[in-house]
């Protein structure tokens, strides 16, 4: 029996039936492109650290420019993996985990793919020595 999820509701009719690792796959395509850069991967792992940041407290943890530092939230912004809130004069950027959580459960489900294919090469071979 495959591993795959097919509990994510359909997106629309040529998506029907599809488990939901391909039906979601445009959106965490947008997320690994996202944290595939190394930068945005670091200011990433600086919000899991814990709170919201500014982008001067963000640009201190890095080597580029403020502007930098926004174009690169902006991106992880547009993927849903951070979110802004506006207190005062400053900007405060968190961590959304919804998406990260989505990318880890697609993960686990490739992983466990992976691993009855293998088994079932694993048993092919044996069977055929």
């Amino acid at each position: 029996m495959p591993a795959c999820d097919t509990t994510a509701p359909d997106t629309g009719p040529r998506n029907a039936g599809l488990p939901a690792i391909v039906r979601s796959s445009d959106v965490l395509a947008s997320v690994f492109a996202a944290l595939g850069d190394p930068m945005r991967l670091k200011l990433v792992a600086v919000l899991c650290a814990g709170g919201a940041f500014s982008i001067a407290q963000l640009t201190a943890t890095t080597d580029i420019s403020r502007q930098g530092v926004t174009k690169h939230l902006q991106v992880l912004a547009q993927a849903g993996l951070v979110s802004d809130v506006k207190r005062g004069r400053e900007r405060l950027w968190q961590l959304e985990p919804g998406q990260i959580e989505e990318a880890k459960r697609t993960l686990e489900i490739i992983g466990r793919e992976w691993d009855v294919a293998l088994s079932k090469l694993k048993a092919f071979a044996e069977a055929t020595l």
